[in-house]
């Protein structure tokens, strides 16, 4: 700078322009790089944030995800229980189809038997009628022969 001094009052003042402008150019760029520093952090931090706010989703999601899963296993369970009681009911039902089955054959064989009965007990009954009116004209011929 002492070259400049040599050249005159103007270049004393044009030099001392050049080193404030210099000073500004350097607090400037101090303030840049400030600036630029507080701006990667903040980078950062909202960074941080959203991968906190993604883990944080992502863990209610896994929640949901796992509740739903319980609720389907439960309804399951609920339905093969249903479906269970169901095939036991209708089981039981059909047992008692047979057995209902089985009384209204065996009630079919002795009314069949009883009516054979009956038949039975008619037909002697005829036999015996046909026996006594037979007893009774033999009878009342021999009344009519002795007369």
């Amino acid at each position: 700078m002492s070259a400049d001094r040599a050249e005159g009052p103007g270049s004393e003042s044009l030099g001392a322009q050049i080193e404030e402008a210099e000073r500004k150019l350097k607090a400037a760029a101090e303030v840049a790089a400030v600036a630029e520093r507080r701006a990667a952090a903040e980078i950062e931090a909202l960074e941080a944030d959203l991968e906190r706010e993604r883990a944080g989703t992502e863990e209610v999601r896994e929640r949901l995800r796992l509740a739903h899963e319980q609720e389907l296993e439960r309804e399951r369970e609920a339905k093969q229980k249903a479906i269970a009681a169901a095939e036991e009911r209708l089981g039981e039902i059909e047992a008692e189809a047979e057995a209902a089955e089985k009384r209204v054959e065996e009630a079919e064989r002795r009314a069949e038997a009883a009516e054979g009965e009956v038949a039975d007990e008619k037909a002697r009954a005829r036999e015996g009628a046909a026996g006594w009116l037979r007893e009774q004209l033999d009878s009342i011929r021999r009344e009519a022969e002795g007369r």
